[in-house]
């Protein structure tokens, strides 16, 4: 099948992000046309004249609809593409030079109807935005299942790095109205309707994702609280280490408890942790201050997804 990429953005109140975003669409070196298209989501501060500035260095295509959220106008966008194979950004991402030729590599070799990627630190991004995407895809934080192929079983694909054929799409429906945890509710869409997911390691972006400790801690609790609603959906998919945040946050307090009664063993462990994570992040990073700043945003992010998490189950809707 000859490929014919169609590229979805969704943008709300972000227009600097969606230039970034655009600027790197640029200098792509596929030598074969794509389309892009942004969808502007009811957004107060519009990226009208952003888009216009590209509108002759890519093939653009900018639609306005009233505010339903990102699932809704990726779906949006999906309909009225030209292309057969759609991949879709988050605003917040710059796109490397050689994507769009690792994803066809990748598809030809191996085709399947969807797939996902990794994301990575750009050298731009702040000591925050460095050691939130430490956080995220470290082997030591979450397993590394957004940044290696050698951690991925059966990988689910997220949304900000996510291509999804015309077929599947037409298929499935696209995205549900969940706000949280959409992009993992398609792909368990995808694999009840026998469509195949794939990790392609060399098609990764850069992801600004979250810029403070606040906003991190949000999205983060925000996923884990929407995870137990995932399990509830699709009960053979529950696994006992979305309890690990919990349990990590739960036994710190505990060990800081036994601390304050002289019992040191708990929290030399923990601290025996950070430790290590210090270490490999500052390998990675070659930064004390990104490396100190990691130690900082991995505790953020397991209390964030922890608690969340405990919400969700406490909480859940029947």
């Amino acid at each position: 099948m000859e490929l014919k990429f169609s590229i979805i953005i969704p943008v709300y109140n972000r227009p600097q992000e969606i230039e970034e975003l655009l600027a790197s669409l640029t200098k792509q070196t596929y030598s074969k046309s794509f389309e892009v298209i942004v969808v502007e989501d009811g957004s107060e501060n519009s990226s009208k004249n952003i888009i216009e500035n590209y509108s002759d260095k890519l093939t653009l295509k900018y639609f306005v609809k009233e505010n339903s959220g990102a699932g809704a106008s990726r779906n949006f966008g999906m309909q009225q593409a030209k292309g057969n194979y759609f991949i879709i950004f988050d605003s917040d991402c710059i796109i490397p030079e050689n994507y769009l030729v690792e994803v066809e590599k990748a598809l030809q070799e191996n085709f399947t109807d969807a797939y996902g990627g990794a994301d990575a630190a750009h050298e731009s991004f702040t000591v925050i935005q460095k050691a939130i995407n430490y956080s995220m895809t470290s082997f030591l934080t979450t397993g590394g299942i957004r940044g290696s192929k050698k951690a991925v079983d059966k990988f689910q694909p997220r949304s900000f790095n996510f291509g999804i054929s015309k077929k599947a799409f037409e298929v499935t429906h696209g995205f549900s109205l969940l706000k949280i945890g959409e992009d993992i509710d398609l792909t368990f869409r995808l694999w009840k309707n026998n469509f195949e997911t794939q990790f392609i390691e060399n098609a990764f972006v850069y992801h600004k994702r979250r810029s403070t400790f606040q906003q991190f801690f949000k999205q983060t609790f925000a996923f884990g609280k929407g995870r137990p609603q995932l399990n509830k959906r699709y009960p053979n998919t529950a696994k006992i280490t979305y309890w690990f945040p919990t349990l990590f946050i739960l036994s710190f307090f505990i060990s800081i408890l036994f601390l304050l009664i002289g019992v040191k063993l708990f929290a030399l462990l923990f601290a025996f942790y950070f430790l290590i994570l210090f270490i490999d992040s500052l390998q990675k990073s070659k930064s004390i201050l990104v490396a100190t700043t990691s130690i900082v945003t991995t505790f953020i992010q397991f209390l964030g997804y922890g608690l969340g998490f405990l919400k969700g189950i406490i909480f859940k809707k029947n």
